[in-house]
């Protein structure tokens, strides 16, 4: 996402802060993010040698927490239907291994900004919207996650920071490479961005 690096220090954190329970959404939303916190604020692991096991802990939150599929259906689109199974389960797992590596040092950069859960709008019976609010010296920013009730537990498919879309905004960039390439191919440069080539 193209927003400067103060900013994305501060909001990308609850990137990885979504529900793992069934129950109220923001309920859910607020519990998942402080467990984020939790692991972020952890004086046992701000040492340099401790990043990986902040890294393995994160990671595990967001396993529970995001819908993977749904996240890279919506983001897909239409081009979704166009791969096959195991297309699909690939770009499942190098998606969330591309959001890793594009945030994962943003995260555990965070300084303790203040988090405001401001509101819940139910979009349907399985569909909410969580409006929150990060709080810095200087400006508020606005976070909506857009959780899916699938399997008892609410789950993330989006997010929305300062009216830009995940979904959108990387759905535009797979299209973009998908109006000139095959689905392998697109793979295959994911593949490449996930090993730093």
């Amino acid at each position: 996402m193209k927003r400067p690096i103060v900013v994305l220090s501060i909001i990308i954190p609850l990137l990885f802060s979504l529900p793992v329970y069934a129950g109220p959404p923001l309920d859910a939303v607020q519990a998942n993010v402080n467990k984020v916190l939790e692991v972020l604020r952890d004086p046992k692991l701000k040492a340099a040698s401790a990043k990986e096991i902040r890294k393995e802990k994160l990671r595990l939150i967001y396993e529970r927490m995001f819908d993977d599929v749904e996240l890279s259906k919506r983001t897909l689109s239409r081009h979704w239907n166009s791969m096959n199974v195991a297309q699909r389960k690939e770009f499942v797992l190098l998606f969330r291994q591309v959001l890793e590596k594009a945030y994962i040092d943003k995260i555990l950069a965070y300084t303790d900004e203040k988090i405001v859960f401001d509101r819940e709008n139910m979009v349907s019976e399985t569909q909410a919207e969580i409006q929150t609010i990060i709080v810095t010296a200087s400006k508020e920013i606005p976070i909506t996650y857009r959780v899916i009730l699938k399997g008892g537990a609410w789950k993330v498919y989006d997010i929305v920071i300062e009216n830009v879309s995940l979904v959108l905004n990387y759905r535009t960039q797979f299209n973009d490479i998908l109006a000139k390439n095959t689905p392998e191919q697109l793979l295959e440069i994911l593949r490449k961005k996930v090993k730093g080539q």
